[in-house]
């Protein structure tokens, strides 16, 4: 981010922008939901979930097979 950028709070990002950088780095949402009835808790549900692109989760190869394709 630059520094104009950085101070500029109402900066438009497009969602083209905002996905690319979130599937790149990755996202967790977390959230809980509680369903009551006359205050007693009878359902509690807990969400967690992770949000990135295939090649940010994959591993990087080892040297050895980066260095058999003839990648440096």
């Amino acid at each position: 981010m630059t520094a104009s950028a950085a101070g500029n709070p109402e900066r438009r990002v497009a969602l083209v922008d905002l996905l690319d950088r979130v599937l790149a780095g990755g996202v967790v949402i977390a959230g809980d939901v509680t369903l009551s009835i006359a205050d007693i808790d009878m359902v509690q549900i807990s969400l967690r979930t992770l949000i990135s692109s295939v090649r940010a989760l994959q591993a990087p190869p080892p040297d050895h097979l980066a260095s058999d394709r003839g990648d440096p």
